[in-house]
């Protein structure tokens, strides 16, 4: 080149940084979160509020990928809703009580026994200390809300609110107590709720057919009178441990029974259990004698004994049981009221006692053998106890082996849990089943499968165990008289809440047993009263956390496992409160929530679910910080360095938020977090490139048909990323905004403009083009937003002087119209028809083009012509009424429409291509390279074209 060009081109220049700066980061937090929220809810109409009800983690623990895929969804949900011009409210709180905080605050003490009140200031000391450091985790993701305005469960206001709901349920006769059976942690010392537990399918029993002895006038009545043994009935069990609680054996009225001979004596066994009985009873090969066969419903009636309730017990029953099948076992089901659902409701209704001889630890109490209390009394139910119980039996045991079976664990100790009967508080569910069922119907669930998950633990559920037996939480407000029995009443209720207001619920434990303050004047003399110990189940504290609003939330979204927690135990309650259990119509606005989202659990990059067992979980800090990904390759610097990182930061964490399916369980990993990343460069280049080409003079430059296709095309992505956004489809509108960049931004709008752009005036519709991409990007990644608005230039900041808060571009990025329709010249509908046209034209040139550097024909596609050969008579209107421009859409030297194409032996090559329009001809350009633009247009070799002529001449 006879001279340097480079000084007249208008290459792109901007400080906008390859990658995020750290430092930064909490600045471009505090403007894209904080600042954020506190402007729109100071400047969003408050008749238009989009309410989002935090669904409270657990503060025991550091966080974990999971806890930031449910914040960032919230945080993304609600950024759509303010660029839709909504106010928005999002308060989060936590969930504090509870059993894993107490044992890690009673673990700090190291063995020593503690009070409960103590227990209580070092269990309230440890959550505190726990919300600060999520707290700072979860604003560390770009998280807006109400920080300062944050609730927890133990505030003393929340606790005083969740114990007037309890006083209205009570009101209502919603809250009773009573001794049945109840899912007991031995490990946890505590009753446990159905949402509590966790089911073990690889658990094994030691499971045993045991023998009782019939007893009475039986032989008339099953038509043995000339029998002169002895009979039995055969039952089969998993635990054996439960023996001693034996109260009544179950029979169905329904099945057909057999008398069948073994030795001397005979058995009772059902018809469809006789084959597996038999085998059992006289060994493979051996043909049953049966000696009778009877219906079921005449057993009913019929006596044994059980010699484990003592030689001076009377005889019990055999009942009818409508759960008896002969799918397992011999068709007669041993019944323990006391450590069996099944079996209470059964023995109950017929007025048979409940007895469960086992402490709170799991432990056999006296009561298990009366004869010879020291042989079961102290021995674990769930270890030695079993075993033990099978040897008391000696020669009734008819066989004993092992039986791997589902079975519930505690969730939190991961250890086996029993059926216990005890004395619990309980809210009566069946009551307000309906009205519960019937709210769902009003609110929409994503996806629409939560529905069904939802009302399927609302309809299995009869009554809920609200009582717990430890000392961190809120108290059940109940007072026990000298006999023991609780008095409860709404005096009573008032009373107690009214001095918790004053003193607080650690008053309730720290008080003096007998301090009169806490008993009402009505009575009597208070000390004949003491304050029970019993504490609310944590879901019912956090169910509660509705009442601090005065309507409906427009969003729960919590993850899939809290359909059987919070979801149900927030709609339970608030039914409970508000609804009339005796009306048969339901009023609108029941449910706490009128949209239910759920997400799925985060995976490893093997597909398994993340746990601490396992090794496997993955912080949100390590996806900011990149250390999940291979180190950059970087310039050598002694071998002592350490590696770089690619850090791009909070952006990275939630645009694998926002890409993934939330619907569905999703995977994290290396794989997933290198396309995250490429993505983000991806946009953070486009940006800089933007940044550094958006001139003040395009606003006045004509708008050619490029720049129209472009604007089109930019409208429609934004309204189809939108309508994704507005359906809570992420990775949809994720999906939308790549296929743009890709396809209509780059690889066509950009490549074509970057002649005029860098050569010519610099026109074109960058400006709009940048401000829809960051709209588009704002509710995923604001932190790159906010960085992209600090560095956009120099004549865009001054204009913005003007904004009443330049820390917000919201009058840009949420309500102006990006695209000025006064600027627009062409006709939007033909246009429509015409983009087709040229978009298969472009692809076709772009393919014959792709051949031709393969035969190293071609390097730059502007070292070619095109002529085009159409029949289609609409498609060669289009080409034709764009003939002006079509050299700069294609990025070619020039094209010819239906022109004459030069034989093979008059030019060096030549391509040809079919595609649907016609055929694409790729040739060597006509004229010589301009050495300023790079085009095939120039007169001469080593001269300037005739535009770049006029250009220099101006600068100079």
């Amino acid at each position: 080149m006879s001279k340097n060009w480079a000084s007249t081109l208008r290459l792109p220049k901007s400080t906008f940084p390859p990658r995020p700066l750290p430092q930064h980061r909490d600045r471009y937090i505090q403007r894209c979160a904080d600042d954020l929220y506190k402007w729109q809810a100071a400047h969003r109409p408050s008749g238009d509020v989009f309410v989002l009800h935090d669904g409270p983690p657990y503060a025991n623990g550091e966080l974990h990928a999971g806890h930031a895929l449910n914040k960032i969804l919230k945080d993304m949900i609600l950024r759509v809703q303010v660029q839709r011009g909504r106010r928005v409210e999002y308060t989060p709180g936590w969930d504090c009580h509870g059993l894993p905080i107490e044992l890690k605050a009673v673990g700090a003490a190291e063995g020593k026994t503690m009070p409960p009140a103590s227990v209580r200031r070092a269990a309230r000391r440890l959550a505190a200390k726990t919300v600060l450091a999520q707290m700072k985790s979860f604003r560390s993701y770009g998280v807006m809300g109400d920080w300062e305005g944050r609730w927890t469960t133990m505030d003393a206001d929340y606790e005083v609110r969740q114990l007037r709901l309890f006083r209205r349920m009570v009101a209502k006769g919603l809250v009773y107590r009573k001794y049945k059976p109840v899912y007991w942690s031995p490990s946890s010392g505590t009753a446990l709720a159905e949402a509590e537990l966790e089911y073990n399918e690889e658990h094994v029993s030691r499971a045993a057919y045991v023998r009782f002895p019939v007893v009475g006038e039986y032989r008339e009545t099953l038509g043995l009178e000339g029998f002169k043994g002895r009979l039995y009935a055969v039952v089969w069990t998993t635990t054996p441990w439960t023996l001693p609680a034996n109260r009544a054996i179950a029979v169905h009225d329904d099945l057909v029974y057999h008398v069948v001979r073994v030795g001397d004596d005979a058995v009772l066994v059902a018809d469809g259990c006789l084959e597996r009985v038999a085998r059992i009873l006289l060994g493979e090969g051996t043909a049953p004698v049966i000696l009778a066969t009877v219906p079921g419903n005449r057993l009913a009636g019929l006596q044994y004994t059980n010699l484990l309730r003592g030689k001076q017990a009377a005889p019990q029953p055999f009942i009818h049981g409508s759960f008896v099948t002969a799918d397992s076992g011999s068709g007669l089901v041993h019944c323990a009221p006391g450590h069996g659902f099944d079996d209470y409701l059964a023995c109950n209704a017929l007025g048979i006692p409940v007895s469960a001889p086992v402490d709170n630890d799991g432990l056999f109490t006296e009561e298990a053998f009366p004869d010879d209390p020291g042989r079961l009394t102290g021995l674990s139910v769930l270890h030695e106890g079993g075993p033990a119980v099978l040897g008391l039996l000696g020669d009734d045991v008819l066989d004993v082996h092992e039986y791997r079976h589902k079975y519930p664990y505690d969730w939190r100790t991961k250890q086996p849990i029993i059926i216990r009967a005890t004395a619990q508080w309980f809210a009566d569910v069946a009551s307000i089943k309906q009205h519960a069922l019937d709210a769902l119907d009003e609110v929409r669930f994503i996806p629409e499968a939560g529905k069904t998950r939802l009302e399927a633990f609302v309809k299995g559920r009869s009554e809920w165990c609200i009582s717990r037996q430890r000392a961190w939480g809120v108290p059940i407000p109940a007072l026990y008289d000298a006999g023991g029995n609780a008095v409860m009443t709404e005096e009573t209720l008032d009373h107690i809440i009214s001095v918790i207001q004053e003193r607080g619920t650690d008053a309730w434990w720290a008080d003096d047993e007998h301090d009169p303050a806490w008993i009402p004047a009505s009575l009597g003399d208070p000390a004949d009263y003491t304050r029970g110990k019993d504490t609310m189940d944590v879901w019912f504290d956090s169910g509660s956390s509705w009442s601090q609003m005065d309507r409906q939330a427009d969003l729960y979204l919590e993850g899939s496992d809290q359909h059987r927690g919070w979801f149900q135990s927030s709609l339970l309650t608030r039914v409970a409160a508000m609804a009339d259990q005796h009306s048969s119509t339901t009023a609108v606005g029941l449910s706490p929530f009128k949209t239910l989202i759920t997400h799925g659990f985060t995976l490893d990059k093997d597909g398994k679910k993340m746990s601490k067992s396992l090794g496997n979980i993955i912080s949100a800090d390590q996806v900011m910080d990149g250390s999940l990904l291979p180190p950059l390759k970087t310039k050598k610097k002694g071998g002592n360095a350490p590696p770089v990182r690619d850090a791009l930061g909070p952006d990275a964490l939630r645009l694998w938020v926002a890409g993934s399916d939330y619907t569905r369980d999703i995977v994290l990993g290396e794989p997933v977090l290198k396309a995250i990343h490429q993505s983000l460069v991806k946009y953070r280049t486009i940006i800089k490139m933007l940044l550094g080409s958006m001139h003040e003079s395009a606003r006045t430059a004509p708008l050619t048909a490029l720049d129209h296709i472009a604007l089109v095309q930019l409208k429609d992505v934004m309204a189809e990323v939108a309508a994704h956004y507005n359906n809570h489809e992420f990775n949809k509108a994720i999906g939308s905004i790549n296929h743009w960049v890709a396809n209509d931004l780059s690889a066509f709008y950009l490549e074509a403009l970057k002649d005029r752009l860098y050569c010519a005036d610099g026109g074109g519709v960058l400006e709009p083009i940048f401000m829809g991409f960051l709209r588009m990007l704002a509710p995923i990644t604001p932190l790159l937003v906010e960085e992209a608005w600090e560095h956009r230039p120099a004549w865009l900041q001054q204009q913005q002087d003007s904004v009443s808060d330049p820390h917000h571009p919201l009058r840009q990025l949420y309500s102006e119209p990006v695209i000025d329709p006064a600027r627009l010249c062409l006709d939007e509908e033909e246009l429509r028809k015409a983009v087709p046209v040229l978009m298969r034209t472009h692809a076709a040139i772009k393919a014959a083009s792709e051949e031709a550097r393969v035969n190293k024909w071609l390097g730059s596609s502007l070292g070619c012509s095109v002529v085009l050969q159409v029949e289609d008579e609409d498609a060669l209107g289009v080409l034709r009424r764009f003939a002006d421009e079509l050299e700069t859409m294609f990025v070619v030297s020039s094209v010819g429409v239906n022109v004459h194409v030069p034989a093979e032996n008059e030019v060096a090559w030549r391509v040809a291509h079919e595609f649907e329009l016609g055929r694409v001809w790729v040739l060597p350009p006509g004229r010589a390279k301009c050495v300023r633009c790079w085009r095939y247009v120039a007169p001469v070799e080593d001269g300037l074209c005739r535009r770049c002529e006029e250009v220099v001449e101006g600068v100079d």
